[in-house]
Order: C-alpha cells, then sequence, then structure tokens
C-alpha cells in the first residue's frame, strides 16, 4: 500500500498528540413546560473545562473517567467531529482546527457497538468495500485485506456474513477497517463495554500486543474500567466533570488508587497473631475486615507498598511463621473510589 499523505510528518519528533485548554458545551435540554415558559432561556453545560494533555509517539494512552466526564467528547474533537469553543488540538503538528483533513489522514476513532458494518455481508466483504472506499489499489486490496484479517484472528471466519459474528469478533472487524487507512493514531472508545470478561481479557491483550505491539500504533482509550486502563496503558489521564483531575504513568496512579491494598484470609484465632506480625514487619495499617464465623477464617485488610516485591517477601514471612493463608490477593479498587481519592489530593495540594 503507498504510503499516505502527510504520514512523514507523523514521524517527526516531539509528542504526536497535544491538547491545550480544551473547553467544550452543550446546550442543557429543558423540560417541555420550562421552555414554553421561558422560550427565550438558554442554559448550557461545561463538558469539557480547559483540558490539556499530550500524547507521545507509539505510547498506549489512557483517558479514565465515569460515563459523562467528557471522554467521547474529547474524542470527537480529536477526530474532528467537533469543534471546541476555546482550546487547540495538534496531531503531528499538524492544526486540527484549522486542517481537519490532515488530520483525519492520521487518526481514525474506533467507536463501541459501531453500526456501520454490513451484517448482510461477510467479514472480508466488508473490508474489500471500506478497502475500496479508502483508496486502496485494486492490486493490492485482496492481499491487504486478507492480511488485516489475519492480524486480527478472523481468517477462519472471513466468509460468514456478520451478522453471525460474537461481540468480540465485531470489535476485531472493526480494528481491521481502521487499520486499513494506515493510522498513526487509533481512538478506541469503550472498546470491551460490551464484551464477556473472557472475551474482553482476549480483546486487551489483542490491543496490547497486536495493535500497540506489532502494528506500531499510538493508541487513546476512553474507559471507565480503572482495572483496564492500569492494565493496558503506559499514561493515563483522569477526568472527572469535564476536568483532568490526574496524568502519569499507570504505576504512579495505582499508588495513588491504592493498587497496594490486600486480603489475607487467616485462621479466626490466628488473627491477632497475624497481625502482630504484620505490625512487626511494618505493616500496622491491617485490621480485621470481617470474620466468616461460618468456617472461622477472618479477613485481613491494609496498605502494602511496594508491589509484587512486597507482597511476595510478606508472604514468605507469614509461611515462615508457619502462619495458614487461605487467601492473599490485591483488593481491586473501583473507579469511584479512584477519582475520590484523586478529587482529595487535588484539594489537599
Amino acid at each position: 500500500m503507498t504510503s499516505r499523505p502527510g504520514a512523514d510528518r507523523a514521524q517527526a519528533d516531539g509528542p504526536l498528540i497535544r491538547v491545550a485548554g480544551l473547553v467544550k458545551s452543550f446546550p442543557l435540554r429543558r423540560p417541555w413546560a420550562a421552555t414554553l415558559r421561558h422560550p427565550l432561556q438558554r442554559s448550557r453545560i461545561e463538558v469539557l473545562r480547559g483540558v490539556s494533555l499530550e500524547v507521545r509517539r507509539g505510547e498506549f494512552f489512557g483517558l479514565l473517567g465515569p460515563n459523562g466526564a467528557g471522554k467521547t467528547t474529547l474524542f470527537k474533537i480529536l477526530a474532528t467531529l467537533i469543534l471546541p469553543e476555546a482550546g487547540t488540538v495538534e496531531v503531528a503538528g499538524i492544526d486540527a482546527l484549522q486542517r481537519p483533513d490532515a488530520v483525519r489522514e492520521l487518526l481514525t476513532p474506533v467507536i463501541a457497538d459501531e453500526r456501520s458494518l454490513n451484517w448482510r455481508l461477510t467479514g472480508i466483504e466488508n473490508l474489500l468495500l471500506y478497502a475500496a472506499l479508502y483508496g486502496v489499489s485494486t492490486a493490492e486490496r485482496q492481499t491487504t485485506v486478507r492480511r488485516l484479517l489475519d492480524t486480527v484472528g478472523l481468517t477462519d471466519a472471513a466468509d460468514r456474513m456478520v451478522g453471525t459474528y460474537s461481540s468480540g469478533m465485531k470489535q476485531r472487524l472493526l480494528i481491521a477497517r481502521a487499520l486499513l487507512s494506515r493510522p498513526s493514531v487509533l481512538l478506541l472508545d469503550e472498546p470491551t463495554r460490551s464484551l464477556d470478561p473472557v472475551s474482553a481479557r482476549d480483546f486487551r491483550r489483542f490491543l496490547r500486543e497486536e495493535v500497540a505491539g506489532r502494528q506500531g500504533c499510538t493508541v487513546m482509550l476512553a474507559t471507565h474500567d480503572a482495572d483496564e486502563a492500569l492494565e493496558l496503558c503506559d499514561r493515563l489521564a483522569v477526568l472527572h466533570r469535564g476536568r483532568l483531575v490526574a496524568q502519569g504513568t499507570a504505576r504512579e496512579l495505582a499508588g495513588i488508587a491504592g493498587e497496594h491494598r490486600y486480603r489475607i484470609v487467616v485462621p479466626g484465632d490466628k488473627a491477632s497473631t497475624a497481625l502482630a506480625l504484620l505490625s512487626g514487619q511494618g505493616h500496622p495499617g491491617f485490621a480485621v475486615a470481617s470474620v466468616d464465623t461460618a468456617d472461622g477464617w477472618a479477613s485481613l485488610e491494609g496498605d502494602l507498598p511496594g508491589g509484587v516485591t512486597a507482597s511476595a517477601d510478606l508472604l514468605r514471612q507469614l509461611g515462615t511463621a508457619e502462619l495458614p493463608v487461605a487467601e492473599f490477593a490485591r483488593i481491586p479498587m473501583s473507579l469511584a473510589d479512584l477519582i475520590e481519592r484523586l478529587v482529595e489530593r487535588g484539594d489537599q495540594a
């Protein structure tokens, strides 16, 4: 396939994406009664409030936040689908507001529950159709499409109608379609939202290893799943009510989020012994969270900074003390708890 116009610009030094001071609001929908009483009144809701961030070339960057935080609006601005009221957006040094056509040659959005696939066509027929629309030459079309089907693991399903595909298979086909344009950047808006846990796990592995790894795409992922973002992304930005409340590496935000909070399950009559051992090892914050009176086991919870090295060392200490341990696991933090901690940290700064 021939190189796209502007593709060489994406190889320049510096961040691939720059967003500065982005502001966007929308008219606030009002009930009919309020509209009739005050027909000239105009209210707006601010969705983005001065958002600034940078995404590096080849990075897997996560945009984390609850529904309504402004993630999709930011993606639509990056994809040149809507315009902001203030701020600047650059992709590979190109002003997205002044030259949207050039930016569209470098960046492709992939939206969950996308309905533009033709379910009455097979997987390969869908890709051949879009290859023609993207301007892939007739001579290269079959080769390119079959290579992409192989890339996303759909070779065996190439001749099946898309209407028979599972949700995960449709998501893979959407990725293959996006890769037809050889984008420098993929925008993925909650790509695992409709997938079951096993399919979501497999799809995340595919994104990390194939799309970001072998294909070399810079990936921006919008999600409200904190564990998904921490697992996949090199760096993260957390949006809350249109504001950027934190950004940093997954490790940095994991520390703030309580990634080091653990649960240890021991016999109930050994709980005090375990707590004394934990305190002696420098972890006085552990406490009994619950006791299962039916089987006599106690659950201890507390912070354990130091990552897997610290947890492995503590588990060895518990074994040396011949203390029975039924469970030793990290406690995942909900997105609500993560954002609450980040907002509190911002207020205290």
